[in-house]
């Protein structure tokens, strides 16, 4: 198993926006400058999927494979999975209020017998990317009017 995580603590924003921007796929061309499109096919819930076609390259069907709450009824985990042939690629998002911000952590896993192809072609981009998308999300919930 190949994984890549990045991690930051932001002050003055609020989980609640980052969420609301992390499940409010159809959007997220706000925050990635790569993509041709997103759209979710239903609500943001395990199960669902949604189309995501980076510049460039062939759309993929991504499933939501997971939402975690918090103790306080709140969400603090979701992972999406990519099927590719020989190989699966979760992308985990989770969020913590700490004393000192909001920790906003993604993380790239691949697993799979051909798990060293598709890290190649496509994860280590993927990962590569977190660290820009990161603050362009984060520079957009500092701009919510919530």
């Amino acid at each position: 198993m190949w994984t890549r995580s990045h991690s930051n603590v932001y002050k003055d924003i609020k989980a609640e926006v980052v969420w609301r921007l992390w499940s409010d796929v159809n959007n997220y061309l706000q925050w990635h400058d790569d993509l041709d499109y997103c759209k979710l096919e239903g609500p943001f819930a395990v199960g669902n999927y949604f189309m995501l076609k980076p510049k460039g390259a062939p759309a993929f069907k991504i499933y939501i494979t997971e939402l975690i709450e918090s103790s306080d009824g709140k969400y603090k985990r979701f992972t999406d999975c990519t099927n590719f042939f020989g190989a699966k690629m979760f992308d985990i998002h989770e969020l913590e209020q700490t004393e000192a911000g909001v920790r906003i952590t993604n993380t790239i896993k691949v697993t799979g017998w051909l798990s060293y192809l598709w890290i190649q072609l496509v994860a280590k981009h993927v990962a590569n990317s977190v660290p820009k998308e990161m603050k362009a999300l984060v520079k957009l919930a500092r701009n919510s009017h919530e």
